[in-house]
């Protein structure tokens, strides 16, 4: 069966925009994170530094919902993927896994569908928090023309989508060895917790202790969030006092280190769907 994933993808996207509260509820979920933890934390940074801190001459300063908004945005795709392979456990369960195994498509497809929707949605995802921190006066794509706009899009949903194809596959190898919802939401949650706070999502990672520090440099949702800053605000600002500069070498290792994470993860997941077995 040619492009067999295409029936994969437009059915987990049906499932998506079908149950209209679980929509509704991950769409709203980021923005209420960005309107109420991100407003009240700005505030806070506001009152203590007396407002987005120590200038540097010539270098943009931005406030602390810009800085966090980035992070927000990559916390968003992490906890959508990391429990987007959820429909693999139900679908072992219901037995719907094996009617898809013993169909002509190929067991790749699978893997390759639970993907394209991951970024689909994840996309979709990130637009929706970046137009609602637009509203609440997030200072993205500030001084950049129609073409810079795009450009910037452009490379935020590369990043996003690089990461997306790690973490939806992780979530289909989790899935696919578990055998119960309870084990699959502990795992997952198990994961989430030290990927997002042993980052820069919402503090600069410096501030971690030592090996945090090196723990943040490799974990992922560093490299993604740096790349939604550098598109979003710029390569160089400043935020909460300190300075931040983020140069196009960083940008590449963090793109090429985030291809080979999403490589590596999503060859292991194609083995597992491979060698899968259902009784």
């Amino acid at each position: 069966m040619k492009f067999g994933f295409l029936n994969i993808y437009k059915r987990d996207m049906t499932r998506f925009f079908r149950f209209k509260h679980q929509l509704f509820s991950s769409l709203l979920q980021p923005a209420l994170w960005l309107g109420f933890f991100g407003m009240a934390m700005a505030g806070n940074f506001d009152r203590i530094l007396g407002g987005t801190g120590e200038a540097v001459a010539g270098v943009m300063s931005v406030d602390y919902l810009t800085f966090m908004c980035a992070g927000v945005i990559a916390a968003t795709i992490l906890f959508t993927n990391i429990f987007g392979g959820f429909i693999l456990l139900f679908d072992k369960n219901w037995g719907i896994f094996r009617e898809i195994l013993a169909s002509p498509m190929s067991r790749k497809d699978i893997i390759i569908g639970i993907a394209m929707s991951g970024i689909t949605k994840s996309w979709i995802q990130a637009i929706i928090v970046i137009v609602f921190g637009l509203i609440l006066g997030v200072a993205f794509f500030t001084g950049k023309g129609p073409f810079g706009i795009i450009f910037s899009l452009a490379g935020i949903l590369l990043f996003i989508a690089l990461f997306s194809i790690a973490f939806i596959s992780l979530s289909a190898i989790i899935a696919l060895k578990m055998d119960s919802p309870e084990g699959f939401q502990g795992i997952s949650t198990l994961l989430t917790m030290p990927l997002f706070f042993v980052s820069n999502a919402l503090y600069p990672a410096t501030g971690l202790p030592v090996v945090l520090q090196q723990i943040a440099e490799v974990n992922p949702l560093t490299h993604l969030t740096a790349g939604i800053r550098y598109f979003a605000i710029g390569g160089d600002f400043t935020a909460i006092g300190m300075h931040f500069v983020y140069t196009t070498t960083d940008m590449l290792i963090s793109l090429g280190y985030l291809t080979l994470f999403a490589g590596v993860i999503f060859a292991i997941a194609w083995r597992v769907v491979d060698k899968v077995v259902i009784t």
